[in-house]
């Protein structure tokens, strides 16, 4: 297999297409239906989902939810902080991402808005160990927002409490929103099962890695960052019983995607926890999905690789440049696709 290149995955987008605040409601949004198959492209609306989804098609949901990751503190030299957490660290430590005019050294101690501490224990790659005088989860209920994405250039609001969670978030521990969800109301939720698409769920917990760039110019070089994940018993049954049946596996999103292909990265589907570094390139062959929902992804990143992966370098491109033209809107609070695979990205 030929290297790719970083250029491959790259594409120009006008800054006002990145949306800034979610629809009016949930679901008023637009879909782009893409067939890997042969690259055919229609335009419809989030509204329309059902009519691309039959009896006994599975639909298969993260139900992490985002915690209140972003916290601002003070150094005791005064320096002003930028923390966002990582992973927690039961009870009081977290790996944290963070920000400060100079890296804060060992033993150095971190003050927030509502006087609890941190002391910074060390480094673990571009993590720092930090450990608080509370439980974490307290302190961030009180002194934390929610992490919204970089390229959203506007103050977090009371709205985003809600609209940046999906209506089915469950499982708390993610820094970012599995955002293909957010599209779903529970009234489009009755009316697929009314139709009888059933669901299952799994467990992604979302990193802050998810907003990293590569920086490599050959991807397969890319070093990818670790997340956890857990696949429930009654969904791997739910997913092997939906392939004997003949029905069609949906991911809602690649987190949902990477959790299911991480857990039969080694054989059949199974139940059970861990930690993943799965990149998805393209060549990569797909053992459990058939179609994939999500938005739009930033250029150069892991997650337009994986779509590339699943329905091809140049489908995904062509698809992604009508969107463009067709003033669709992009990433976290922006529109959606509705991929179907390409034959040969499949086992």
């Amino acid at each position: 297999m030929r290297a790719m290149r970083i250029e491959e995955f790259d594409y120009t987008l006008p800054q006002e297409l990145i949306a800034q605040s979610p629809p009016a409601e949930r679901g008023a949004g637009r879909l782009l239906h893409l067939d890997g198959a042969c690259g055919k492209i229609a335009d419809d609306h989030f509204s329309s989902l059902p009519r691309y989804l039959k009896a006994g098609d599975l639909l298969v949901f993260n139900d992490t939810r985002v915690i209140k990751a972003r916290m601002y503190g003070t150094k005791e030299s005064g320096g002003k902080v930028e923390v966002l957490i990582e992973r927690i660290l039961p009870p009081r430590r977290a790996l944290v991402m963070l920000r400060a005019s100079h890296a804060p050294r060992a033993a150095q101690r971190i003050r927030f808005g509502d006087s609890s501490t941190a002391t910074v224990i060390g480094r673990h790659e571009e993590f720092f160990l930090i450990e608080f005088d509370d439980e974490v989860s307290s302190v961030m209920e009180r002194s934390g927002e929610l992490p919204l994405p970089p390229y959203i250039e506007r103050p977090v609001t009371d709205a985003d409490s809600e609209r940046y969670q999906t209506v089915y978030a469950k499982a708390p521990g993610a820094v970012a929103a599995p955002t293909a969800g957010l599209h779903f109301d529970q009234s489009m939720l009755d009316r697929l099962a009314a139709s009888g698409v059933r669901f299952a769920y799994v467990t992604l917990h979302v990193g802050a890695g998810t907003f990293q760039p590569v920086r490599v110019e050959d991807v397969e070089n890319h070093e990818m960052h670790s997340e956890w994940y857990e696949i429930p018993a009654a969904t791997a049954r739910a997913v092997t019983e939906t392939q004997a049946a003949g029905g069609r596996v949906t991911a809602v999103g690649t987190t949902s995607l990477r959790a299911l292909e991480s857990a039969a990265s080694r054989g059949p589907l199974e139940a059970g926890s861990g930690e993943t570094r799965l990149f998805i390139l393209p060549g990569y062959r797909f053992r459990l999905v058939d179609r994939l929902l999500t938005n739009f992804h930033l250029p150069r990143s892991t997650l337009l690789m994986l779509v590339s992966a699943f329905a091809g370098v140049e489908a995904v491109r062509q698809a992604y440049e009508h969107a463009i033209r067709e003033r669709y809107r992009f990433f976290s609070y922006g529109d959606a696709m509705l991929i179907d695979g390409s034959p040969a990205s499949r086992t």
